[in-house]
Parts: structure tokens; C-alpha cells; sequence
């Protein structure tokens, strides 16, 4: 297999933080551009960096995105204390908008996208954030790329030496692990089991933990 070339977003969070990390160390990546509001304060070989202050004012054309295999898609937010317009403007839009950019300059690119476990594909349940994650999940699949999975990690480990950690998640890293393993993964088998996805494939586009789990293999 030969090592393939990605675009990242996220990387100021911190998970896609954890999947840069991944990726700078697996030797199945030769390149990442990491596609961010501000520097991810790494430096590597590996890595370039394009800076977009609004991903919605990306140029659908642009061609800093071409040459690409796939598109790690990390970016996001919470919904906490967000009504559903704005929410879908940041979720869905802003999502979209970038796909078809990315997906304009590689015809043939695989499209990893960072869900959520409980995402309602049906778009009418009574979760917010769950329908307009379903709502992004579902048009993703239907823009043309070669392949687009829609991961549904629960509990994520960071990585070790990660900055982007918020203060309140920091007590729970060590207690999900040990006692909820089949309900928690680490950032370095989600950022591998999307570098595999491109290079294998999977049955489903929608990854649970176990699948994902059984994409590091």
C-alpha cells in the first residue's frame, strides 16, 4: 500500500489533535495539511498548514486542496447552549461547504467525517445535535466520493503530550478506559482506524466503536 496524502481539520481540538498525532507517526501518511483557523503549534516534515479564518469562505475551487487521498474531517463544536439554526449553520453547513471544495480538486478522495455515537440517521428524533449530525451524515454519503465514513466514537482517549485538552475531561481520561473499554477508544486507534479506512474500506459507512475498533487491526 502505498502511503497516502490527507487534509485535516481540527487540529486545534482535541481530536483532531489526537488523529494529527496518529498520523505524523504512522508511516501510511506521507502528507497531512492541516486546514485550520489558527496554527496547531506542531512542527514536522509531514506537515503543511493553510490557514482559512471561515471555512464557509473557502473558494469551492481552491486549489491549496488539490492532490489529496482523503480528508480526515475533525473539526467541530458542541451543541451546549446552542439553539438548532445555529448549530446546523456550523454543523451542516460549514461541513458541507468544505466537503464540496475538497471533493471538487480529488474526484477519487475517501471523506472520514468525526460524528458522534447516537447520531439519529433518521434526521427526526428528538436530539438535536443527533438529527443534524444525521442531516450532515446523510448528504455527505450522496456528494460523489469514492468512499465517505461517518465516525460514531464514544469516550476518547487523548493522546499522550496532547495541549488541547479542556481542564474538565482531564479526570474522567483514566476512569472510561479501565471500566467502560468496549464503550471508549483512544485517539490513536480512531486516527488509525481512519488511515485504514482509506486503504481497505469497510462494509458500513456508519463506524460504531467496534467497527472502529476493528479498523485498527
Amino acid at each position: 500500500m502505498n502511503p497516502i496524502k490527507i487534509i485535516l481539520t481540527g487540529a486545534t481540538g482535541m481530536v483532531g489533535e489526537g488523529v494529527l498525532m496518529e498520523c505524523l507517526e504512522n508511516p501510511d501518511v506521507s502528507e497531512i495539511l492541516s486546514v485550520s483557523r489558527k496554527p496547531s503549534g506542531k512542527k514536522h516534515a509531514k506537515l503543511k498548514e493553510y490557514l482559512i479564518p471561515d471555512f464557509m469562505a473557502i473558494d469551492l475551487h481552491d486549489e491549496h486542496l488539490k492532490g489529496y487521498d482523503a480528508c480526515f474531517f475533525c473539526a467541530g463544536i458542541s451543541s451546549v447552549g446552542m439553539n438548532e439554526t445555529d448549530y446546523t449553520k456550523i454543523t451542516y453547513d460549514t461541513t458541507l461547504h468544505f466537503a464540496q471544495a475538497v471533493l471538487n480538486q480529488n474526484p477519487d478522495m475517501v471523506f472520514n467525517y468525526v460524528s458522534g455515537a447516537q447520531t439519529d440517521s433518521t434526521e427526526s428524533g428528538k436530539l438535536m445535535w443527533a438529527r443534524v449530525k444525521g442531516r450532515t451524515e446523510n448528504a455527505l454519503k450522496k456528494l460523489g466520493f469514492r468512499n465517505a465514513f461517518n465516525f460514531r466514537p464514544g469516550f476518547m482517549k487523548p493522546v499522550e503530550g496532547q495541549v488541547h485538552v479542556k481542564w474538565f475531561f482531564k479526570p474522567f481520561i483514566w476512569i472510561f478506559p479501565v471500566f467502560l473499554p468496549s464503550k471508549s477508544l483512544t485517539l490513536h486507534e480512531v486516527g488509525r482506524a481512519m488511515i485504514n479506512a482509506v486503504h481497505k474500506g469497510y462494509p458500513t459507512s456508519a463506524l460504531e466503536i467496534r467497527d472502529i475498533k476493528n479498523l485498527t487491526i
